[in-house]
């Protein structure tokens, strides 16, 4: 006999709560939380939907660790820590074998809970008639008055990113035009499992002057710190960093090379900061194990320029993925 709602949540994700404050086990309708002296709340939500963000078919405990991860991404982009995070499914009424998957499903979920230190606080479970849909709502903690925008990016500041780009967005053609999975197996994993950059966002909190994480493409997400700073920018296309994996996908797909500008869901750190801030950034790289690299500086006029070696503006798609 299929286990009920109820049966499902207190066997599969009561457990992931904790029996006291905030959730009590996932008891009651809500839950209660009171930040700590000298800390801000901060909020974020990301809503992932089958065959869109994800594959219907993926392992459920995969899509756990992404739903959880693109959050905590958005947490590390305001040098935020994680604290808990609510959580709403919705899941095919017929035809679907409901327990099965949320115990995979909550198994991704204790994984990143443990790694990333934070704990489900409530949520809500429906049945549809539409695809697989995710819903998470993080909550994080940040240093009162330390909040890191977008909006606070200077003319002369110089552009960084962590990380490689355009890995996940390789990855995710890789699985849809059936190439080798084993041979290109690192930029599937880059898809699947992005590494949202929490500890390094909190050392970079003290010298950057803008900051937000990459989830549409290096330029769509650009022209947001851009717009909000009412300045322009300068990227040096050779300077993007690119991984081993994705520079052997370019020897057979040239055409990919765009991905490293346009390419979304790497979830690495996009920052500026200034001129008298640089000479700490390699002593961070190193220390974090996490390539830290200048790729441009900020411009006063309010224009994102792509170029080449030559310095020749290189035209291209500027967007990154659009919901519509």
């Amino acid at each position: 006999m299929a286990l009920s709602e109820f049966d499902l949540i207190k066997k599969y994700l009561a457990p992931l709560s904790g029996s006291g404050e905030p959730a009590f086990s996932l008891s009651n309708d809500a839950a209660q939380y009171s930040p700590p002296p000298g800390k801000d709340l901060v909020f974020t939500k990301d809503t992932l939907v089958a065959d869109i963000h994800f594959f219907s078919d993926d392992n459920p405990s995969l899509i756990a660790q992404k739903a959880l991860r693109v959050n905590l991404s958005d947490l590390a982009s305001m040098a935020a820590e994680p604290e808990g995070y609510l959580l709403s499914l919705a899941l095919p009424k017929l035809n679907f074998n409901h327990e099965e998957w949320i115990k995979k499903f909550a198994s991704g979920l204790k994984e990143d809970q443990d790694q990333y230190c934070w704990k489900l606080w409530g949520g809500d479970t429906v049945a549809t008639t539409g695809p697989i849909t995710i819903s998470v709502t993080a909550v994080g903690l940040v240093k009162k008055g330390r909040l890191i925008s977008r909006s606070t990016a200077k003319p002369g500041d110089f552009i960084y990113v962590s990380g490689t780009l355009g890995d996940a967005a390789a990855g995710l053609e890789v699985i849809k035009e059936n190439f080798d999975r084993f041979k290109y197996k690192d930029l599937i994993k880059r898809y699947y499992l992005p590494q949202p950059r929490l500890k390094l966002a909190i050392e970079l909190a003290e010298l950057v002057t803008s900051m937000m994480d990459i989830s549409d493409g290096l330029l769509g997400d650009l022209g947001h710190i851009c717009k909000s700073s009412s300045v322009g920018a300068e990227i040096f296309a050779n300077n993007i960093p690119i991984s081993l994996a994705l520079n052997n996908l370019f020897k057979t797909r040239s055409d990919y090379k765009k991905l490293k500008w346009i390419g979304g869901d790497d979830y690495e750190l996009l920052f500026t900061l200034p001129y008298e801030s640089e000479d700490k950034i390699d002593e961070i790289s190193k220390r974090n194990g996490i390539l830290l690299t200048k790729i441009g500086n900020i411009t006063t006029s309010k224009k994102i320029k792509l170029l080449g070696a030559d310095r020749k503006e290189i035209e291209t798609e500027r967007e990154g993925y659009r919901h519509f």
